[in-house]
């Protein structure tokens, strides 16, 4: 699949790190440093503008090395980029630890997954089919 992109970053365009990798990283693209403070959320641009085709969209979501070594990670996880939107593609961090973490130019700070999707059809019904598991949720089987 061919993704159009404009890298009005500073760094090269997203890679895939190995092979069998489903996601490529997003770096930041700052003129300074954000130091983000326990708790505090921040828009980080990546320079990076995307065209995504019809029926697909574009995932930002944590890296598991800065979510379990840092505690950062991508409030609105996962982020969708619609097939639609073309400004620049940002990410929103949190830092849910107790201390200040720096975010530098060029650092991984997300990864982005491209995934196919469709859209429902709603249909208008006056009761749902049953099922063993019912209404039950958010914890009912007490596991």
């Amino acid at each position: 699949m061919k993704i159009q992109v404009i890298n009005k970053s500073k760094h090269p365009l997203p890679e895939y790190a190995t092979k069998l990798s489903a996601g490529v990283d997003l770096r930041a693209n700052l003129s300074e440093p954000i130091a983000l403070e326990p708790l505090q959320r921040c828009l980080v641009p990546t320079g990076l503008y995307i065209a995504v085709p019809p029926g697909y969209e574009a995932q930002v979501r944590p890296r598991s090395g800065l979510a379990i070594k840092k505690g950062i990670t991508v409030l609105n996880s996962p982020g969708t980029v619609d097939a639609d939107y073309r400004g620049e593609v940002c990410v929103i961090l949190i830092n849910l630890s107790s201390e200040t973490f720096v975010i530098e130019d060029g650092e991984r700070i997300a990864q982005m997954i491209i995934a196919s999707h469709e859209q429902a059809e709603w249909e208008p019904v006056e009761s749902l089919d049953d099922t063993e598991r019912g209404a039950g949720g958010f914890g009912h089987t007490g596991r």
